[in-house]
């Protein structure tokens, strides 16, 4: 695999600008940026970079799991920039530009280890078929004020009354006019970035935001959904703010979701979740049954963190089951009212905490299963289905029984491979085995007391 450097013009376009060095960097399993860094004229030149292999699966925490799952030899992957995704850095205060790269092993194929791989296998399959897939995300995510002692809960800053705010804004303009400087910055920063933003609106939590990306190439999107969430992090440091991504991080209010919309064309462009006269198809039907048969056993990708299983309470919005229905909050995949050219299937089941990669990998993978075994769905359902008696039976409840029915079933190394499967899973072990360290506030507050 050859390697890339920039067009003359883009050569040209950071020596105008001044750039002084460029960011090589791609997302790790749990969505962090990591890489290195080229002065200008090097990156101009093509100087090759490596990294070790095992960065790809660096946990949340900072720890690795066990050698055998990245080499016993520890060895480096080549990073592969992607020209077409060369951009400024909006939060750099010496002129910087970031490319994302792609992992590659010594052999020359991409690393299994990296999400962004994980989601090309994934985009490959489809196009085998001749179909590619159109998606758009939906990220929900918090502003709360500056927080350095990681024990205090999180509060919402201070707005220009002094006050902060309690909840009752949801889809009010009063708090997006308080913070504008914050949102004017982000604006600005995805314009550089090359995220096409739609709608903006206050979300149902106190200081809590949702922003939906437009819809287009899956890769793309995933690319665009990175660079957003690094961007909202850089741009809330800027201004004293701490943006917060979680799943759950305030008990009794909404948690924060990642929807993903999701469609399919073919070679003409045309939708084939719709037939010529309009109504539904065969492969809409397959790619709903596949999202119900195989979503559970990838949960731990779109739900990554035990905190991510916080946000699962009902009749806060937060689907907890995989049944589906038009035009319905109350399911895990919503059929949302278009017009038949625009069919598509909304996952409402992942949080904001997920890598992007990982998260549509793991959708539109198990969509894809269903479309290729012929898979058919449960009925649609009408009516709120929070209320149902078996409502989210189907899905694990805790990241350790995502895991575990991660492991069991075949849907992860079908799509995926042995490689990155078991190694995900390690990674998500050491997670839990730090988090199962901690003694809670929870413990010491009622626990504590009893003889």
């Amino acid at each position: 695999m050859s390697h890339p450097v920039p067009h003359p013009e883009q050569a040209l376009w950071l020596s105008q600008l001044g750039v002084r060095d460029v960011e090589l960097a791609f997302a790790d399993v749990t969505g962090f940026a990591r890489g290195k860094t080229l002065p200008r004229q090097a990156f101009i030149d093509g100087q090759q970079l490596r990294i070790a292999r095992a960065v790809a699966i660096q946990s949340c925490i900072g720890e690795f799991p066990d050698y055998r799952f990245y080499g016993e030899e520890d060895p480096d992957v080549t990073l592969l920039p992607d020209m077409a995704t060369l951009r400024q850095l909006p939060w750099a205060t010496t002129p910087r530009a970031l490319v994302l790269c792609d992992c590659v092993d010594h052999d020359g194929s991409l690393s299994p280890l990296a999400p962004r791989t994980v989601l090309k296998q994934v985009l490959q399959r489809y196009a085998s078929h001749g179909w590619t897939p159109v998606v758009a995300p939906e990220l929900e995510f918090y502003l709360f004020a500056a927080n350095p002692d990681s024990d205090a809960p999180f509060q919402p800053p201070a707005l220009r009354s002094g006050r902060r705010e309690r909840g009752f804004d949801s889809f009010s303009f009063s708090t997006l006019n308080d913070l504008e400087a914050f949102f004017d910055d982000v604006y600005r920063g995805c314009e550089l970035l090359g995220i096409a933003t739609d709608t903006w609106v206050h979300e149902m939590g106190p200081s809590q935001f949702e922003i939906n990306l437009k819809h287009g190439d899956a890769l793309a999107l995933a690319d665009q959904t990175f660079l957003f969430k690094t961007l909202l992090k850089e741009t809330g440091n800027k201004h004293g703010l701490n943006v917060v991504c979680m799943a759950k991080p305030l008990a009794g209010e909404p948690g924060s979701s990642m929807h993903l919309h999701q469609s399919v064309v073919d070679r003409d462009g045309r939708n084939i979740f719709s037939q010529p006269d309009g109504s539904e198809s065969q492969l809409f039907y397959g790619f709903i049954a596949g999202m119900q048969r195989y979503l559970a056993e990838l949960m731990p990708l779109y739900c990554p963190s035990p905190n991510s299983y916080r946000r699962f309470v009902k009749n806060l919005a937060a689907p907890v089951n995989l049944s589906w229905g038009v035009d319905n909050r109350s399911v895990g995949l919503r059929v949302p009212l278009s017009a038949p050219q625009a069919r598509r299937v909304e996952n409402r089941l992942p949080g904001c905490d997920a890598n992007p990669y990982l998260s549509l990998a793991a959708s539109l993978g198990a969509g894809l299963l269903g479309m290729e075994q012929g898979l058919q769905p449960t009925p649609a359902v009408s009516g709120n289905v929070f209320l149902q008696a078996d409502c989210g039976d189907a899905l694990p409840r805790t990241l350790d029984a995502a895991l575990a029915r991660m492991q069991q079933g075949e849907a992860a190394r079908l799509l995926f491979g042995a490689a990155f499967s078991e190694a995900y899973v390690a990674v998500k072990e050491v997670e839990l085995a730090s988090f199962h360290n901690e003694i809670t506030a929870w413990e010491r507050r009622y626990l504590g007391v009893l003889a």
